[in-house]
């Protein structure tokens, strides 16, 4: 079995390019196979009184910005990757040659703007796709959408953070792809574990991750780079068992 890791930088580069490429390298130091933004424009998915509106602005990638974070991750040697919320972005992902497209679990519920229109434009790339499907939708719909495409549907509960009493194990092994917003790194390390019994073959591990001491609008269900570090190690081990 063979676990991709994902660390998901999310909010918590805080809209500055230096903590983002401090963050790379950690989670490349880590052994992270990937490290995931996201890319949206504020004024798609919140009004300007939000409460938190300034860190929002603030952390809306730009092409210019996304370009520069691929850049440095090609250079320390970890995959980059993004959830895009609107076409064109996934046209520029896919300008600088992203491996996979993310699929956040809003995007899915086909709600916000252009969410519809976003889902086809990355199913016409013909690149795998990770989807979360935390905050529900039609996924029959979305398998459709992306029968040309190799897939993984993640197991998602939307909630920052997740009480881990609250994930259904028995719903979750059902999936490749588990995307955790629990605290610390049991969760994810019990998925692998169950995964491992299942005998599956490949999975998918996306987990929030800050550098320490954040105080970013995702620090709350994020781990920072020392338990990334522990998490890999981990699974790693887990990987190795022979059953």
């Amino acid at each position: 079995m063979r676990a991709l890791i994902a660390a998901e930088i999310a909010s918590n580069w805080e809209g500055s390019i230096s903590k983002a490429k401090k963050l790379i390298k950690e989670c490349k130091n880590a052994g992270a196979d990937a490290v995931k933004f996201q890319m949206w424009r504020a004024l798609d998915l919140y009004k300007d009184n939000h409460p938190e509106w300034n860190i929002i602005k603030k952390s809306e990638l730009t092409f210019e910005k996304a370009r520069e974070l691929k850049t440095y991750s090609d250079e320390v040697g970890i995959e980059f990757f993004c959830s895009g919320f609107y076409p064109e972005a996934i046209e520029f992902l896919d300008s600088i040659k992203v491996k996979r497209h993310k699929i956040a679990s809003r995007t899915c519920t086909l709600k916000d703007p252009h969410s519809l229109e976003t889902i086809t434009k990355i199913s016409d790339y013909k690149k795998p796709v990770v989807i979360s499907m935390g905050m529900g939708g039609d996924r029959k719909r979305i398998e459709k959408i992306f029968s040309n495409n190799k897939k993984i549907f993640c197991y998602c509960i939307s909630e920052y953070p997740t009480k881990i009493d609250k994930i259904d194990w028995k719903s979750a092994i059902k999936y490749d792809g588990f995307s955790d917003h629990t605290l610390g790194i049991i969760a994810p390390l019990i998925f692998v574990m169950l995964k491992k019994q299942q005998n599956t073959k490949n999975i998918f591990i996306e987990k929030h991750v800050k550098l320490k001491n954040s105080q970013g609008p995702d620090a709350s269900s994020s781990i920072d780079t020392d338990e990334l570090s522990e998490l890999v190690k981990d699974v790693r081990q887990i990987e190795k068992i022979r059953l």
